[in-house]
């Protein structure tokens, strides 16, 4: 089955249960006009972070990998009112580009965008000692992702769930020819997870406009009584 099926797919989908959206649709243009790799999620699985967040009623949600803010639109849509989303960008220039879509989107208020190195900015965070999230959505550097779970376990509630994107790597995660650095740390990121025995966990392939891949979705284990 050829990628042109896939992207037609994807736009019959969007077409269907998405639609236009001004707010999301002038983020992506304000990404491509800045220069922005495009690499952002597609249309529907920004709806798919969304209703994920709603499902898990999530009301402090963190993400790693802030872009130009079109996923983080998606999930600070899904917040009730008084919720909080924290986003994480490596890249100043990056982050100003989101902020601008963010507040157009008019979720400035309840968005934070932080700019530095994840692990730092994590670590940041722990040290804060604040509320747990919810929801943690990890889209950053493939590299680092297992780092990432390790810091972002800390600051996962119990119950709590981990999204991570791009977890398939067009199928090189299974090719052991591979020393890809972003597949090896996706291998790695598997390992550290199998390993976590109060974390169940599985990993859906995808393909769409932005090919063959997937991601994985890890529920953190309720406090037991």
């Amino acid at each position: 089955m050829s990628e042109q099926r896939w992207n037609d797919v994807d736009a019959y989908v969007e077409d269907l249960l998405i639609g236009p959206d001004e707010a999301l649709d002038a983020a992506l243009r304000a990404s491509a006009a800045a220069g922005l790799p495009p690499i952002a999620v597609t249309p529907a699985q920004g709806k798919l972070l969304y209703l994920l967040a709603r499902i898990h009623h999530a009301s402090r949600i963190l993400e790693l990998g802030t872009l130009g803010g079109y996923s983080s639109i998606w999930l600070a849509r899904a917040l009730p009112s008084g919720g909080r989303l924290i986003t994480i960008e490596l890249y100043a220039r990056y982050a100003e580009v989101a902020s601008a879509s963010i507040e157009h989107a008019g979720l400035s208020a309840m968005v934070e965008v932080r700019v530095g190195p994840a692990l730092e900015s994590l670590e940041q965070l722990i040290a804060e000692g604040g509320e747990s999230f919810d929801l943690v959505f990890i889209d950053a550097d493939k590299e680092r992702t297992p780092e990432y779970f390790e810091q972002a376990l800390q600051l996962t509630r119990p119950g709590g769930a981990i999204v991570v994107d791009n977890v398939v790597r067009d199928g090189a995660l299974v090719d052991p020819d591979s020393g890809d650095p972003g597949v090896e740390g996706m291998r790695r990121f598997h390992q550290a997870l199998a390993r976590e025995s109060h974390v169940s966990a599985t990993t859906i392939q995808t393909v769409g406009a932005k090919g063959y891949d997937g991601f994985t979705l890890a529920l953190i284990d309720p406090v037991q009584e």
